[in-house]
């Protein structure tokens, strides 16, 4: 699964600390050959504690961690199961829509 943020709302000034993340936007993206499937949320992060990096020192895998730490395994081991049926049902189509008579 290919991982990205794609932005962060943060508190311009929280205590004697700048730029503070509060909700981080990201997205995930699974590829199988030519199928791929994909998923975006949003999730609140709680007060930085011993993890605060300056906002000038963060990077998208610092940020990333934060994500993947608070959604936890469970959660995103059932997103991949996810992704994994929608590549699945493109593989082997197992519906269609249509009609059988020509425009």
């Amino acid at each position: 699964m290919e991982w990205q943020i794609d932005t962060a709302e943060y508190l311009v000034a929280s205590g004697d600390r700048s730029n503070v993340i509060t909700t981080v936007h990201w997205r995930v993206t699974k590829t199988v050959g030519e199928h791929s499937a994909g998923s975006y949320g949003s999730i609140g992060l709680g007060a930085p504690g011993d993890t605060f990096i300056a906002w000038a020192d963060l990077t998208e895998a610092n940020v990333l961690a934060w994500v993947q730490a608070e959604l936890g395994e469970e959660t995103i081991a059932a997103m991949e199961a996810s992704l994994d049926g929608e590549i699945a049902e493109q593989t082997a189509p197992t519906t269609g829509s249509g009609v059988p008579w020509s425009v």
